[in-house]
């Protein structure tokens, strides 16, 4: 019976081996390629970039803008300081004393040469 007893030994251990082998059971974890924590850190940097690029455009959009309207304003100034430039050369050539006399004797003014005297320009233009 020790023989017996022996395989019957053996037979319990091989299977307690068996079934220990059975219950022990490695579980291999995949590793990813990204971490969730760097998906996160690279979606919060990502749109970090495309806002800032969306507010440079806008930016350098508005300066343009704004540019243009100066450069519209120094013409429109520009114009405007010619067109006085022609109408002070008017007022100079239509305030003629000459002229004036000329305009004067037309009308019947009789001018006696003695007691005419040219006045000064009051305002200081010339």
């Amino acid at each position: 019976m020790s023989a017996e007893k022996a395989k019957q030994l053996h037979q319990h251990e091989t299977t307690e081996q068996s079934q220990s082998q059975k219950q022990v059971k490695v579980q291999v974890h995949k590793k990813r390629w990204i971490t969730p924590g760097e998906k996160f850190l690279y979606t919060v940097v990502s749109s970090l970039a495309i806002l800032f690029s969306v507010v440079v455009v806008s930016y350098s959009s508005s300066i343009d803008q704004i540019n243009r309207d100066v450069q519209h304003l120094d013409t429109d100034i520009n114009k405007q300081q010619l067109e006085n430039e022609n109408l002070q050369y008017k007022i100079k050539e239509l305030s003629n004393p000459e002229r004036i006399m000329e305009i004067a004797k037309e009308n019947g003014l009789e001018i006696r040469q003695s007691k005419v005297k040219q006045a000064k320009s009051v305002s200081g233009n010339e």
